[in-house]
Order: structure tokens, then sequence, then C-alpha cells
């Protein structure tokens, strides 16, 4: 419970988001234990889904309080990939 009150306090990296969406997935069920920082989370890449993205956008929310809308016009170079995911992140957390 601390390492995550400490995390929702930081900028994440992209050791601790990839553990957070594994975690959160449950991904390490189905044999994923790693992603690949620069591999697509979607379709062909990692096979995420649009409820995982959803499901994804709530556990961000709660964790570094950001929020990810299907609003906004960036969102697929937002989940492409890991590093996208992580860079956006650290910059709203700059503001």
């Amino acid at each position: 419970m601390e390492e995550q009150a400490i995390a929702s306090q930081t900028k994440p990296s992209v050791d601790e988001l990839e553990r957070l969406i594994i975690q959160s997935l449950r991904l390490e069920e189905t044999g994923i234990t790693a992603i690949d920082p620069d591999s697509a989370l979607f379709g062909d890449g990692l096979g995420l889904d649009s409820i995982d993205a959803l499901e994804l956008a709530l556990v961000i929310s709660k964790e570094y309080g950001v929020t990810i809308s299907s609003e906004q016009p960036d969102i697929q170079r937002i989940f492409s990939s890991l590093n996208h995911l992580t860079a956006y992140l650290q910059d709203q957390r700059a503001v």
C-alpha cells in the first residue's frame, strides 16, 4: 500500500507503469510478465482491447490523478506503446 502512495506522488517510470499494467489487467495470468516499451499495446502488439483501455484509464486516473478520455484527439498515440503512455503521464504530472 505504501508503494502505491509513493507512486501516485511521483512521475511514473516505464518500469513502474509496466508493473501497473501487468498487475491491473492481470496479464501475468496469461503468461505476460514483461512489456516491450516500444511495442504496440493494442492489436498485434500486446493484444489489449477496448475494455482493457477503459480499465487501464481508470487505474491511471486512480493511481496518478491523470484522466485519459476517449474524446482526446491523440488517444491512439497515447496508448500506442508503453513509452508513449509513460511520456504522456510524465508530461501531465509535470503540469
